[in-house]
């Protein structure tokens, strides 16, 4: 089963989130509300993804990416940005924040689970 660690400060969204990954199945899903403790829960968890919000209070995804890039044990973990303030309508071109795949909030199911599975890593 694949591990997914959402963190994004808004606690509502990423119960949901878990709720519709874990009904969806094959999932294991860990959330992290709070940005200063995000590299703490991702050398907990050992995530095989992780969803990284944008724009949080104290520390941003940018910041937290970078972090976990800087790491050689978690450099390897896929990263998908969710972001509010990007929108479908105003498209990034080539889709990507910092050369990381992002969605728009609110993301669709079917939009989460394809690009979660575009990300995966083949299993071993």
């Amino acid at each position: 089963m694949n591990k997914i660690l959402i963190i994004d400060d808004e606690a509502g969204f990423t119960r949901l989130m878990k709720l519709t990954l874990q009904q969806a199945g094959g999932y294991e899903v860990f959330e992290e509300n709070d940005a200063t403790r995000a590299m703490e829960s991702v050398r907990r968890v050992r995530p095989d993804l992780i969803l990284l919000d944008v724009v949080m209070p104290k520390m941003d995804g940018g910041d937290i990416a970078a972090c976990i890039r800087k790491d050689s044990a978690l450099a390897h973990i896929p990263i998908i940005f969710l972001s509010a303030i990007v929108s479908e309508k105003d498209p990034i071109p080539g889709g990507l924040i910092g050369g990381f795949p992002f969605l728009s909030k609110p993301v669709s199911l079917d939009a989460l689970i394809a690009c979660i599975r575009e990300n995966l890593p083949d299993p071993e």
